[in-house]
């Protein structure tokens, strides 16, 4: 199954079986304890295999203008993740919008839902110099930032910065800026009547067909198709 440019930011952590998630461009599997946040503006798909099953919670939020995302730019995307306690906050939610309804009773399982997404959205273990890092980044993706910037910056050896990423956002430190580029691009694509080439400058692309190409590997399209697709979303 799929879904076309979801608007919010979009959690799914598996308590049972396994499927895959599109995520950076490829198919990962998404195994019981782990789980997968996707941010707003792309492309979601999953995929579960013929006959085997595949058990999972999710919370998908409704991204207002002007509203900081869930997803921040130091977020994990797939990653180690304790899904019972959502899972039963979940349930809890459920029981009492299909019963009684109190708003009070609501407002409680509404909170504890938010409380364990953020636990895996914005987890305070991650090293405050990748947050740093990730921040400066995602303030400047025009500029030419290669490994060697990254670990100055970071005051980490390269080896150091690569084995810090992938433990804790499950990818290498340049495929973290070509992320943070697509999802703000993804963005501009969304909420912006800007030409494509601008928003290729814009995130570091001076040639536009390398940021197409790249666009297409990573979020599913390019970028033309991309806020065409925006568009018939937001007119349904």
């Amino acid at each position: 199954m799929s879904a076309s440019l979801q608007s919010g930011t979009y959690l799914l952590a598996c308590f049972g079986g396994e499927g895959r998630i599109l995520v950076d461009g490829r198919w990962q599997r998404c195994r019981s304890g782990t789980a997968c946040l996707l941010p707003p503006h792309i492309l979601n798909a999953f995929y579960a295999e013929p006959g085997s099953t595949w058990k999972f919670c999710w919370v998908r939020y409704q991204q207002l203008p002007e509203q900081r995302p869930v997803a921040a730019n130091a977020s994990p995307v797939l990653a180690k993740f304790d899904a019972m306690p959502l899972r039963a906050a979940l349930l809890g939610l459920y029981a009492e919008c299909s019963g009684v309804g109190s708003p009070a009773a609501i407002h409680h399982w509404v909170e504890l839902v938010q409380t364990y997404v953020l636990r895996f959205a914005q987890p305070w273990s991650v090293d405050d110099r990748l947050w740093k890092v990730w921040e400066k980044v995602a303030a400047a993706l025009e500029e030419d930032w290669s490994l060697p910037r990254l670990s100055r910056e970071a005051h980490l050896s390269g080896e150091h910065l690569r084995r810090l990423c992938r433990g804790q956002l499950g990818r290498s430190p340049m495929h973290q800026v070509t992320y943070l580029r697509m999802k703000k691009a993804a963005d501009l694509l969304a909420t912006t009547s800007d030409k494509i080439e601008i928003i290729a400058q814009a995130v570091g692309y001076q040639n536009p067909f390398v940021f197409s190409n790249t666009f297409k590997k990573w979020i599913g399209w390019r970028p033309s198709e991309h806020r065409q697709q925006r568009a018939g979303w937001t007119a349904r």
